[in-house]
This record gives structure tokens, C-alpha cells and sequence, in this order.
């Protein structure tokens, strides 16, 4: 029986990392795709590898078409056609509010968190649809519960690029709906990653935790197991939905 090939975008670290080593650990062989941190993205490798699955690691940007294409190409020729795919890459800026953004910044968010994953959400039907001669396939991608909340103050651009996410995520789904693809998504809440310090401020989690219903953060397994959920057959009947993984918020 021929491997499930999973692409998991953003996959060096946090999230897409987590998702990358269970899903390598439930049988999948695994692209992990990173932008610059070739070390981390083969430490991941080298954990699924360890644990006597499959992986390998390839460099891509998703805001970049070409890229895009050679991702899908590389994952394809040096494990099997693909599966599945965590369209997990995304990006945040310092904290601000939206009368201090300039056009510039818009652009690098929405350009890597929305034109990004539309990218790879067409790449993987091109490879999955029965339409295009494909066996099926699933697509996960990865929102916030910041596409609720809007998050006034620090990040309403990222909140808007993930608003984005959610309506693609339905109207995908829809689409291919009859063309063996189910398409989901899952909105982390507060989750303790390395991104918060790219918007300037490391221990955000600590800080809003109190906000949590739960009263804690979570951690990236925690959003990885609803992922790997979304993606196995036990969601056969699940598309277009979502699950928040935000302790109650």
C-alpha cells in the first residue's frame, strides 16, 4: 500500500511542526516545508525519522508562486503523490494599531498568509482532484480565533488575512466537494509558539491567558491532534467546518 503524503506548510516550527512529527507518527510520510530555518525543518525530519517514519524537508516560500509549484512537485517526486495538506505558513507583524499601517506591511501578510494559502490550496487540488485525475485528498487549514475576535489594538491585519482564510475554507470546501477533497480549518486560540515574538511580545500568552475560559494557553499538540482528525477518515463526513482550539474563547 502506497504512503499518505502529507505537506505540511510552515512546519520548522510551532504548530506546523507539532503536526508534521504526529502525523509522521500515525503512518503519513511527510513534506516539511520551511522559508529559512533548514536546521529546525530537518530536526523535524529527523524526529519522524527517528521514530521510523518518513520525511523530507523543502525549502519554499507560499507567497511566491514558483515556489509554490516546485514545493508540491518536490514532495510528490521524492515521496508519492499527495494526500493531504496543512496549509499551516503564516506571518505577523508588531503589534499596532490599524492608523499606524502602512501598505507595505498589509501587503507581506496578506501576501503570505491568504495569497499563500491559496496557492497551495490550488496546488493540492491539482494533484488530489478526481477532476484532474487524482484519488482524493484533504485540506486543513490553519485560522485563528483572532478571524473572530478581530484583535483591536495589535494585529487587525492578521485577524483580517485569517477572516480570509475562513470564507476560502467554505467555498473551497464546496467546490471540490464532489471531487473526493474534504476541506476544513481549525482556529488556535492562545497557543504557546514563537510567533507572538514576532509581533514584539514573547509572553503574550501569559499575559491573556486570564482571558482564556480555560485560563491557560495551549500548545501546539493540543491543535495538532484536531488536525490530524480533520485530515484522517474518522472526518469522512466533515467539510467546510471548523474546530476552535482556543480553551473556550
Amino acid at each position: 500500500m502506497p504512503p499518505r503524503v502529507l505537506i505540511v506548510t510552515g512546519a520548522s516550527r510551532g504548530i506546523g511542526a507539532a503536526t508534521a512529527r504526529l502525523a509522521g507518527a500515525r503512518g503519513y510520510a511527510v513534506c516539511v516545508n520551511y522559508v529559512r530555518n533548514r536546521d529546525a525543518a530537518e530536526q523535524v525530519v529527523r524526529d519522524i525519522e527517528t521514530a521510523g517514519g518518513r520525511a523530507v524537508a523543502v525549502a519554499a516560500d507560499v507567497s511566491r508562486e514558483a515556489d509554490v509549484v516546485r514545493l508540491f512537485q518536490t514532495a510528490a517526486e521524492a515521496l508519492g503523490p499527495p494526500c493531504g495538506l496543512v496549509n499551516n505558513a503564516g506571518i505577523l507583524e508588531t503589534q499596532m494599531r490599524v492608523d499606524q499601517m502602512e501598505a507595505a506591511r498589509l501587503e507581506r501578510v496578506f501576501q503570505a498568509n491568504v495569497v499563500g494559502a491559496f496557492l497551495c490550496a490550488r496546488e493540492a487540488v491539482r494533484h488530489m482532484s478526481t477532476k484532474h485525475g487524482g484519488a482524493g485528498g484533504a485540506i486543513v487549514n490553519v485560522s485563528s480565533v483572532a478571524a473572530r475576535t478581530g484583535s483591536p489594538g495589535e494585529y487587525v491585519d492578521y485577524a483580517a488575512s485569517k477572516a480570509a482564510i475562513d470564507a476560502m475554507t467554505i467555498g473551497l470546501a464546496q467546490e471540490v466537494a464532489l471531487e473526493g477533497i474534504r476541506v476544513n480549518a481549525v482556529r488556535p486560540g492562545f497557543i504557546y509558539t514563537d510567533i507572538h515574538a514576532s509581533g514584539g511580545e514573547p509572553n503574550r500568552v501569559d499575559r491573556v491567558k486570564a482571558f482564556v475560559p480555560m485560563r491557560r494557553g495551549g500548545m501546539p499538540a493540543e491543535v495538532a491532534a484536531a488536525i490530524l482528525w480533520l485530515l484522517s477518515d474518522e472526518a469522512s463526513f466533515t467539510t467546510g467546518a471548523f474546530i476552535d482550539v482556543a480553551g473556550g474563547r
